[in-house]
């Protein structure tokens, strides 16, 4: 059967506007909630971002990072959408000390259990570090201090119970790259050990800044540098704790030095620092060491061998001043080994070593290789078989240096010559004199209170080949050496040159500036060997002309630059003659021997004897050896002179007879005749006075006046006599004849050839008869020495 439909039943239109006002009313009530609970819940963290939580949050955060073993201090405490809690500005203490900071972290996520945080129970997971800096501030006593800091910081460290294990952290510092694993243990009974002195805080951090700022002078050209670091301990005891750090790095440079393939491992445990092994290599070679340093002990053991560009190396970390001399043109070949004790009462090193340096140059000066073995425990300095070769010898050295005691052994075969540009200023300024054509053999055994040369004393031997001092030359010499108090002496010393020898002993005095000369004998030139003792003295020695060396002995003292205490006697015995320049002609000494006194700018001629013209002659003299002070004085007297050897000498005439004798007192100024000034008296006995020139004429107008008397010979004549300015001036010659005798008196000039010169002629015998005529013997001589014109003095003034 069809169904049946029943008709629709209609609501009653008020019931459903009830219905639909209720439930707009919900959903706009929900939808109040909803925005009010996102608005408060973005109002929040947005405050939270921004402002962070308060004081009471953070000081629990500080709390249960401090049961961790972490003492910080936070200075805002945010909350990030995407990485949960966030602390900034974190200050990290150290645990012992809140007083000593010891880094400056900028952010870091905090990883919490928010139910353990509410039940008040631990509620620290984890700190996560993301593109942090740290910041370690290195302050001194004065609050200045620098800043070094660590970027790039990505750290992940856990807490799990009584553990604190960082899984890695990584960062750059002065621009090394480090990361760094490992973990400590925190115990719940955790007691720290007792805090850090002030001042052992501060020399830490001053150790610390020192590597700090070493580091920062580092640039890396390619690569940066990575630093792996393990470690694991107690946080009771980080002293104790283990770290293992492994440096690497293709290329460092540090101002003009470059270190390649750096390669370095070490260990820290228990208190003792290994450094397994440092490589690296450079242009020149490469270095490798290991050391270790055990702090409870305070003592450290090292080895070290290096061939590397060593002054460049040193120059880089500001420790090459004894090296600035030096060029190496070779690797240097460096090998240390030792211990060094640290203790509280002194520094206690134990060091032994060798050196093989190849060609290299120190002051610009050429050596082929040096070689030495050494040794040094803080005190005590000892350099064994030292070799230095030069291309003209080697030296060879061994030294000890020690309180109050030093010892020095030298043998040098090296040309001095070669090696005077390291040496002192004044032994310098003495060894430029020298010039060698073969090396000198020397030995010399030092002795002294420290290094010091003033303290030294010695013994020694040299032995020289052919070799010329201040432009003399000497075929050998050969003497024993001995100095102290800053002079040289050389005893039984011998000396040979092509014309004789000189023996004796001298000491050269650098402090004083002096030699001390003792019982020199010396069969050698003067004017030669002169130099040897002050070239000043030569224009005084020079015009002694020896025709074979004469025979030296001189003692004294001699000094220099500007020394007022000389006193220098030399005995000099010339048995083969001498020539000597007066009065522009040449005096032929048969024999000489004088005594010469040096004192300060003066020189002395005592006692002077000489066979001169058959005769013989005596005299002193005193000269100034002052610079611009050329005068001298002197006396000489001669007896039984050769009268026709002398006037052939000075005027060329040959027919003279007779023998001279006088004396002359004077003074000069050098070697210009014209300044000499003077008085004197002469003789001649047996001789011809007519047959001198300037009176030869006058033979002939005595003998037209009475024949025969101008063959009568004048056998002796005397006359007082000065000169001044080349002038010779008399005012009683006196001649006697036997027919006659002349008196007369005028001036004779010598230096410019001429005559004015008055005589009478006095009659004897026959010749009184002429009495009452003799204003007509009156003569006046003018012209020349050698062709005068005598004229009768009446004629004369008619």
């Amino acid at each position: 059967m069809p169904p049946v439909l029943e008709p629709p039943q209609v609501r009653p239109l008020r019931q459903r506007r009830k219905s639909t006002w209720a439930h707009r009313i919900a959903v706009t009530f929900v939808r109040l909630v909803i925005l009010g609970v996102v608005l408060g819940v973005g109002g929040g963290g947005y405050y939270l971002a921004k402002r962070g939580f308060g004081r009471q949050w953070r000081y629990r955060v500080v709390d249960e990072l401090r049961k961790h073993g972490v003492e910080a201090n936070i200075g805002r405490l945010t909350l990030d959408p995407f990485r949960g809690l966030v602390a900034k500005n974190v200050r990290i203490f150290d645990y012992k000390n809140r007083e000593n900071t010891l880094a400056l972290i900028s952010e870091v996520s905090l990883d919490i259990n928010y139910a353990a945080l509410i039940h008040h129970e631990p509620f620290l997971n984890a700190l996560d570090v993301r593109d942090a800096q740290i910041i370690l501030p290195f302050k001194t006593a004065d609050e200045k201090g620098d800043r070094a800091v660590l970027t790039h910081l990505r750290a992940h460290v856990y807490f799990p119970p009584e553990q604190i294990y960082v899984s890695q952290a990584e960062g750059i510092f002065c621009g090394i790259r480090i990361s760094a694993t490992g973990q400590l243990i925190k115990r719940e009974n955790y007691q720290p050990s007792p805090a850090l002195s002030a001042e052992e805080w501060q020399r830490r951090l001053l150790m610390a800044q020192r590597v700090v700022n070493e580091l920062q002078k580092f640039r890396f050209p390619t690569t940066r540098p990575s630093l792996q670091i393990k470690f694991s301990g107690d946080v009771a005891e980080l002293e104790k704790a283990r770290v293992e750090a492994t440096l690497r790095g293709d290329r460092l440079q540090r101002g003009s030095y470059e270190m390649r393939e750096l390669s370095s491992v070490a260990e820290w445990n228990n208190q003792q620092l290994t450094i397994a092994h440092c490589e690296w290599s450079d242009d020149m070679g490469s270095f490798a060491g290991r050391a270790n340093w055990n702090v409870q002990g305070s003592g450290a053991s090292f080895q070290t061998r290096s061939s590397v560009d060593l002054k460049a190396f040193l120059d880089a970390f500001g420790l090459g001043e004894p090296f600035d001399s030096i060029e190496f043109q070779a690797p240097p070949a460096v090998e240390v080994s030792g211990s060094v004790n640290f203790g509280s009462d002194r520094f206690r090193p134990d060091i032994i070593g060798h050196v093989a340096f190849g060609r290299f140059t120190y002051k610009k000066v050429p050596f082929s290789d040096l070689t030495a073995d050494f040794s040094w425990d803080g005190e005590r300095t000892l350099v064994r078989d030292l070799r230095l070769r030069h291309q003209t010898g080697q030296v060879r050295a061994d030294l000890f240096d020690a309180p109050a005691d030093f010892r020095l052994n030298v043998e040098s075969t090296i040309v001095p010559e070669a090696v005077r540009m390291i040496a002192p200023p004044e032994l310098n300024e003495f060894l430029r004199q020298w010039e060698w054509q073969r090396s000198p053999a020397i030995r010399l055994a030092i002795r002294g209170q420290d290094h010091n040369p003033g303290t030294w004393k010695g013994d020694g031997t040299v032995i020289l080949g052919r070799t010329r001092f201040r432009g003399t030359w000497m075929n050998s010499a050969d003497a024993k050496i001995h100095f102290a108090d800053g002079a040289l002496a050389c005893e039984d010393l011998h000396v040979a040159r092509n014309e004789g020898t000189g023996t004796g002993s001298f000491t050269y005095d650098f402090k004083k500036h002096e030699v001390r000369i003792s019982n020199i004998k010396s069969s050698l030139n003067p004017a030669e060997v002169i130099f040897w003792i002050d070239p000043k003295v030569w224009n005084t020695v020079a015009p002694y002309k020896f025709r074979r060396p004469p025979s030296v002995t001189a003692n004294g003292l001699y000094q220099f630059r500007g020394g007022k205490n000389t006193r220098l006697e030399v005995k000099v015995e010339g048995a083969t003659g001498m020539d000597y320049v007066f009065l522009g002609k040449t005096l032929p000494f048969d024999r000489i021997s004088a005594r010469l006194l040096f004192t300060n700018d003066r020189l002395q001629i005592i006692d002077l004897r000489g066979a001169l013209l058959s005769g013989t002659l005596r005299g002193n003299a005193d000269i100034s050896l002052a610079r611009n002070d050329p005068r001298y004085r002197a006396n000489i007297s001669v007896s039984e002179i050769n009268f026709p050897l002398l006037t052939d000498l000075y005027y060329n005439y040959k027919t003279a007879l007779g023998l001279l004798n006088g004396t002359y007192d004077f003074t000069g100024l050098g070697s210009d005749a014209r300044t000499m000034r003077g008085r004197g008296k002469v003789e001649v006995t047996n001789g011809d006075v007519f047959a001198i020139p300037i009176f030869g004429p006058l033979s002939g107008i005595l003998n037209r006046i009475l024949p025969g008397s101008g063959y009568s010979i004048a056998h002796k004549a005397s006359a007082d006599f000065k000169i001044d300015q080349g002038i010779i001036h008399t005012d009683d010659f006196e001649a006697d004849g036997t027919l006659f005798s002349m008196l007369g008196h005028g001036d004779v000039h010598f230096l410019d050839d001429k005559l004015d010169f008055n005589l009478r002629l006095n009659m004897k015998g026959a010749g009184v008869l002429l009495t009452p005529v003799y204003k007509l013997l009156e003569y006046s001589g003018t012209g020349s020495l050698k062709k005068p014109d005598w004229r009768a003095a009446v004629l004369k003034s008619q």
